[in-house]
Formats: structure tokens, sequence, C-alpha cells
């Protein structure tokens, strides 16, 4: 039996995924990461989309509360 992969879902961020991981795309491309932990992107906010390129962290999302104040 195999050890289930641990998917983590983080407040304000990306989805971090345990690697490696294979992506299949609608388009039909496949990415491939061989990284221990990958961070997939849900804000759509990155260059380098499906994967995370921290740009969650210069943004807010419209509606959503700042933590800092």
């Amino acid at each position: 039996m195999r050890t289930p992969r641990t998917i983590r879902v983080t407040a304000g961020g990306p989805i971090l995924v345990e690697g490696p991981v294979r992506i299949e795309l609608p388009d039909g491309r496949v990415l491939e990461s061989d990284r221990f932990v990958t961070a997939l992107c849900v804000c759509r906010r990155s260059a380098i989309y499906p994967l995370c390129d921290t740009s969650h962290r210069s943004r807010r999302r419209a509606g959503s509360a700042d933590p800092a104040s």
C-alpha cells in the first residue's frame, strides 16, 4: 500500500503538495516537479501559473481581512 501524499491548504497562500508531482493541465500540457514540496497557485496572480511565485504576498483579495490591522 502506498503512503498517502500530503496536501496542505494554506490561509491566503498556495496549496502545498509533497513531491515529486505530475500536474496535468486542461490544455493537455504536463508539468513535472521533483521538488520535495511543490506550491500550487490559488490566487491566479502567478507569472508561472499553476505554480506559485509568491505574488499573493504583494496583494490581498478584495474583501479579505488584513491580519496586520
